[in-house]
Order: C-alpha cells, then structure tokens, then sequence
C-alpha cells in the first residue's frame, strides 16, 4: 500500500542542486511527487510510493547533496493520492 510523505527541509539548501538531488534519489526509489524551492528558503517535498522508499528518501534529506547544510526536516506521513506519474521539479 502506498502512502504521502510531505517534507520540508531546513538549512542551507538552496542553490546546492537539492531539488536536483531529491528528484534523483526519488526516481531511484520508484517514488512519484514533486520538489520545490520555497521562499523561506527551505525545500518542500511531496512524495508517494511504499514505505520503505519514502523513509530511504526521508533518511537522504537529513543530509542531502554535498554543499547542503540541513539544519531541521520536517515530516507529515498521509495516505495516498496516486495523482502524479512521477517525480517532477516544481518552479
């Protein structure tokens, strides 16, 4: 049963090809969802698919891509929607 994990990833984590990083790491997982900038200046992440993936990128976003500084993340565990197809950057 696939479920929704929303993240959002505190730090020095923009401009360090994060959201490169999490879609990468998402697409290896099998995962579909989306990441994004925000203007606070954290990262947000929504991302469907099994448990044991979403905690494998839940894991990666404590430290994400060389050159991030991660400071705080966020978690929400929801059920899935299965609306998206795969693993997108938002802009």
């Amino acid at each position: 049963m696939d479920e929704r994990l929303h993240v959002l990833i505190f730090g020095d984590v923009q401009g360090v090809f994060f959201r490169a990083g999490a879609q990468d790491e998402a697409r290896r997982l099998g995962l579909a969802g989306w990441v994004r900038n925000v203007p606070d200046g954290s990262v947000e992440i929504v991302a469907e698919g099994g448990r044991d993936a979403l905690e494998r990128l839940l894991g990666w976003c404590g430290h994400g891509p060389a050159g991030a500084a991660v400071s705080d993340v966020k978690s929400t565990w929801l059920a899935a929607t299965g609306e998206f197809a795969d693993f997108r950057i938002r802009y």
